[in-house]
């Protein structure tokens, strides 16, 4: 039977602790007691673990672990997924299908596009978005939760220098396609794993200026094919053919 798998809060060489709504959800509808055998993910490494105390206390509930043996475990993708803020639904969704699939981090930012409501929401709904990758990683089983940044202006992170590939996904590219750039920047990084950004736009595309943004700080353009889909099928779609291509 598969383990279940907690993402500690607080750990140390030998004991994690997790706290608060995932305590009271293990120790009041899982009937955590002393000994049970749970994983437990602490500072990016997973442990084989039990259960060494419950204490119930609403919001300061805690469940303590004894770390017992390390597990190998699957890295993230090496792939940031800048998402042009949406309907904070469908972006929601994206964030956990993402989560699921592996990606290291998510960096939203305001488009010309990104609707002025949604805009001046944004950085409230961040730690919400935190919560959604931290739930998702954990029903995953991840060895990690994956980065969610606060909201930024779309220049300031087009701008900002980078080590990896980038790659922005655009509806008008038709000859370079998401796997032919990938192929290209697998290449160039020789025998170390490429680390990748994927720009993908809001509702109704890039503006002209964001395009030419994009090129004068040197991302590569590329598509996902010809048909029109949405922002957050772009973002799965987009994580499907890279995984295809690394893993």
């Amino acid at each position: 039977m598969t383990r279940r798998r907690w993402i500690a809060e607080h750990w140390d060489e030998a004991t994690a602790t997790i706290v608060g709504a995932q305590a009271e959800h293990l120790a009041r509808v899982l009937r955590a007691q002393p000994g049970m055998e749970a994983d437990v993910v602490a500072g990016g490494h997973v442990f084989h673990s039990h259960v060494a105390a419950v204490n119930l206390a609403g919001a300061q509930s805690e469940v303590r672990f004894n770390l017992t043996a390390e597990i190998q475990a699957d890295p993230a993708l090496p792939v940031t997924l800048v998402l042009a803020i949406y309907k904070f639904d469908h972006m929601e969704w994206a964030i956990e299908k993402a989560t699921e699939l592996g990606v290291a981090a998510v960096a939203p930012v305001i488009a010309r596009r990104t609707e002025k409501h949604l805009a001046q929401a944004a950085e409230k709904r961040a730690p919400r978005w935190r919560r959604i990758a931290h739930e998702a990683a954990q029903q995953a089983r991840r060895s990690d939760i994956p980065i969610i940044s606060d909201p930024v202006p779309l220049p300031q992170r087009v701008k900002a220098a980078s080590a990896g590939a980038r790659i922005v996904l655009a509806e008008q590219e038709r000859t370079t396609t998401l796997r032919h750039a990938l192929d290209e920047a697998i290449a160039s990084a020789g025998d170390e794993m490429p680390r990748l950004e994927i720009a993908i736009g809001p509702e109704g595309g890039w503006a002209p200026a964001e395009e030419a943004l994009f090129d004068a700080c040197g991302w590569r353009a590329a598509s996902l094919g010809p048909r029109i889909v949405r922002a957050e099928t772009a973002a799965i779609a987009a994580l499907a053919v890279i995984a295809s291509g690394l893993e």
